[in-house]
């Protein structure tokens, strides 16, 4: 397996007609936005493509905009945006009256804005909403094994808001709440996942874009489509599950030193070296 690295997305995505965008690690880093994958996502859009920027944050697409528009993500960057935050709320629908625990930051609460259900403690939870640590800057899931064990105990479901186990942010790596969710299920207790790399949230997404693409009378199938992002266990994995390609974008997420964007012949080989649908390139940063 030989995987090519590229420098412009513009020969293998160019022809595409629909870019699935991965936000933390791709178009920001959790702090500042990268200019040059603004302008590329631009640059395919303003030669008719649609792009969605499909992300595991917890946040609604409504806050997640705003936020990107925060960090300096244009507007005409995207044509859409799709979150876990967005499917966290239709699996809330499910459990109306429910007394929810929230496990995560405050910044977080958007998800509940007009849910049917009820903020309580852990110790009367009916269902847990895990959307990451309460300060994912000092603290580990270490911090949270006693909480986890006692919710496991009593099988307390969990909805998991960000599939993602850590971030970029800034200079270094978070956790998120994939990672909390991944050691409650190694307490015996049972998650739901909202997010990349299960095939509901690209559903969504899917859904989106042929809306979008259909609105200017073209019609799309899943082989006009380009997924791209840095995770190899979410947006790489996650796309080749749904059936469309990808472009693995190097990151401190997988990156073999601390030198970032690292990529050679020997890395990218072992990394997907067990995947049975690898990215068709990789690239050190999105760029037209």
């Amino acid at each position: 397996m030989k995987i090519p690295v590229i420098e412009s997305i513009r020969e293998i995505g160019g022809s595409r007609r629909v870019w699935f965008v991965d936000i933390w690690g791709v178009m920001h880093n959790g702090r500042d936005a990268f200019p040059e994958a603004s302008a590329a996502t631009r640059a395919f859009r303003e030669q008719g493509g649609v792009v969605i920027l499909l992300s595991n944050s917890p946040r609604p697409s409504p806050d997640l905009q705003a936020q990107l528009r925060l960090i300096g993500v244009p507007d005409d960057a995207y044509d859409a945006t799709v979150s876990s935050g967005d499917l966290t709320r239709h699996e809330l629908a499910k459990h109306k009256g429910a007394r929810v625990f929230h496990l995560g930051p405050e910044r977080d609460l958007p998800i509940f804005h007009e849910a049917d259900v009820t903020l309580t403690g852990p110790e009367d939870a009916e269902l847990v909403v895990c959307s990451g640590l309460f300060d994912d800057q000092v603290e580990t899931p270490e911090d949270y094994v006693d909480l986890l064990t006692s919710l496991a105990a009593r099988d307390v479901l969990m909805i998991c808001a960000n599939p993602d186990h850590k971030v970029e942010s800034g200079n270094r790596l978070i956790y998120c709440a994939g990672a909390l969710a991944a050691a409650y299920e190694s307490l015996g207790g049972n998650v739901v996942y909202a997010g990349k790399p299960h095939q509901p949230v690209y559903d969504l997404a899917f859904e989106t874009a042929s809306k979008i693409a259909g609105a200017r009378g073209v019609t799309i199938s899943k082989s006009d489509v380009l997924a791209i992002g840095d995770g190899a266990k979410t947006d790489i994995i996650g796309a080749g599950a749904f059936g469309v390609p990808s472009v693995f974008v190097a990151s401190k997420l997988h990156a073999p030193d601390e030198s970032v964007g690292l990529l050679d012949a020997a890395h990218l080989e072992g990394l997907f070296a067990e995947e049975p649908s690898p990215p068709i390139a990789a690239t050190h940063g999105l760029r037209w």
